[in-house]
């Protein structure tokens, strides 16, 4: 049976303007410029301007004070309203106006050397081209060797390893060369792979690529005819066969598999060490792959006792209402001053005015964004500004995300996005804008500490043991407790592993 009824529901939507400022927010500086530069692509009416404007400069200054008035500023969730119903008469009138040319965007880059500079790239050869190369070194008996050859060293990862399934590179060579080959042709071209620079290259595991290098150094003592130390002779018999007691730190275990003192186990862990575990990483082109570069989104200032905070724009162009877009509309108010617009001409200013009001919207999008973000980083400078005059990361306050939304009036989701991905440039360093938020503890004084305090004395604590003798979390946290800080042993655990440090006995060496 079908049954109509009316119910009323209260729900909150967001406009897509408000939704482009969130996406904003979240962006950091580092790739500013390549969302404005894909709105610049999508959006004619948006362009790039080089007229010098000091109005955002005005605004900035605004924010300078910690009591500043924020009635004037427009909220985050006020950044546009529900679009009326208009006519195109009325929208010109009120557009030009307005004044079009109060749509634009001063880039304020901060910087003093505004100087092009030319970076020289050096182009070197990949890890992958290296071993590709050592192939064409190679003698084979024919062209299907050579191929099963090159799917091995396709298949090796940047790391240096050899993580794929015989089986599976088969199927690869039937699929890509049509070549049917078996178990025992993958792994005798494989080993002959693993005889590459530099050593370990194709292990499929860790213990193999410590092996290979073992295996490397006692051949090159067998070229010379010398007897090589008996230290290495104990390696390759704990990485042989006692891996699992090697990796677990079972030193006395191991003194008695292998029959060494206490001084040969150090010389064999010794030489162990000396071992790379990513064999790849000696490889000139792989020293660079991973490097991530910083751009700093703000930078704090110390001049002479007073902090200063800038707001890093560098990657933000000079944004404006494209001139040719406000010549349409004069163009056409002009031709209909006395006539009534056709429907052609309607449609092509309608096309125009929602490129206009949608490079509007962006341009204020993006002032939005970087008051927000001025206004949430002064406030956390503020509520640090111990830490960011002398840099002592133990005169971090507890901070919330709560504390920054009270004394900025955002919401706490807002201030969220401002910290996620975001650095700043101090001059003890760039830091991550999340690592300066963290919980309280309480001491045994009653004093409210940061648990970030509480991890710095904790790392100092670990550094300074005995390595022969590690602390373990009980002896920690009674440590931690003569400090005054109120910490249960299972916190120590927690705040050890957000630290990464690795249990007492893992600590441990000979």
């Amino acid at each position: 049976m079908l049954n109509q009824k009316l119910s009323h529901k209260m729900l909150q939507r967001l406009s897509p303007q408000q939704i482009q400022l969130m996406k904003l927010l979240q962006i950091p500086t580092a790739t500013l410029d390549q969302r404005i530069s894909e709105e610049l692509e999508a959006n004619p009416a948006l362009d790039e301007g080089e007229e010098t404007d000091n109005s955002t400069e005005e605004e900035f200054e605004n924010f300078a004070t910690a009591d500043s008035d924020t009635e004037d500023a427009p909220e985050v969730d006020e950044l546009a309203s529900k679009e009326e119903e208009f006519e195109l008469d009325d929208y010109i009138e009120e557009y030009l106006e307005e004044d079009p040319s109060s749509y634009k965007l001063q880039a304020n880059n901060y910087s003093a050397d505004d100087e092009e500079k030319t970076i020289t790239v050096a182009v070197e050869d990949t890890f992958h081209e290296y071993l590709e190369a050592q192939v064409g070194l190679m003698d084979f008996a024919d062209d299907r060797e050579e191929k099963i050859a090159h799917q091995i060293v396709g298949s090796i990862d940047d790391d240096g390893y050899l993580r794929r399934d015989p089986l599976a590179i088969i199927d690869d060579l039937m699929f890509a060369y049509n070549i049917i080959a078996t178990p025992d042709e993958v792994i005798h071209m494989l080993q002959r792979v693993q005889k590459f620079d530099p050593a370990g290259i194709g292990a499929r595991d860790l213990r193999e690529c410590l092996l290979i290098q073992i295996q490397r150094k006692l051949d090159e003592y067998a070229k010379k005819g010398e007897h090589p130390p008996q230290s290495l002779h104990d390696a390759q018999e704990i990485l042989d066969n006692y891996f699992n007691e090697f990796s677990k730190k079972h030193y006395q275990k191991l003194q008695r598999h292998i029959g060494s003192s206490e001084a040969e186990l150090r010389e064999a862990y010794e030489e162990i060490l000396k071992l790379n575990p990513k064999p790849a990483s000696g490889h000139v082109g792989q020293n660079t792959k991973g490097i991530h570069y910083i751009v700093p989104d703000f930078i704090i200032e110390n001049r002479d006792g007073e902090l200063e905070l800038t707001l890093n724009s560098r990657n933000a162009p000079d944004l404006r209402i494209n001139d040719q877009y406000t010549d349409m509309l004069k163009s056409y108010k002009a031709s209909t001053k006395d006539r009534r617009g056709t429907k052609t001409e309607k449609e092509a200013v309608m096309f125009i005015k929602q490129k206009i009001d949608s490079a509007k919207w962006f341009i204020d999008a993006i002032k939005q964004r970087q008051q927000t973000m001025y206004k949430s980083m002064y406030a956390i400078m503020q509520y640090q500004y111990d830490f960011f005059l002398s840099g002592d990361q133990k005169k971090l306050r507890p901070m919330i995300l709560k504390d920054i939304a009270d004394i900025t009036g955002l919401d706490i989701s807002t201030v969220s996005r401002v910290a996620n991905s975001k650095f700043v440039q101090t001059e003890f360093g760039t830091k991550r804008l999340k690592d300066f938020f963290s919980e309280s503890l309480q001491t045994s004084t009653g004093e409210e500490v940061s648990t970030l305090e509480v991890k710095k004395i904790l790392t100092e604590i670990i550094s300074e043991e005995n390595k022969r003798k590690p602390l373990s979390d009980e002896k920690l946290k009674n440590m931690l407790q003569d400090k005054s800080y109120n910490i249960a042993r299972r916190t120590v655990a927690k705040y050890r592993e957000q630290l990464s440090i690795p249990v007492a006995r893992l600590r441990k060496v000979l």
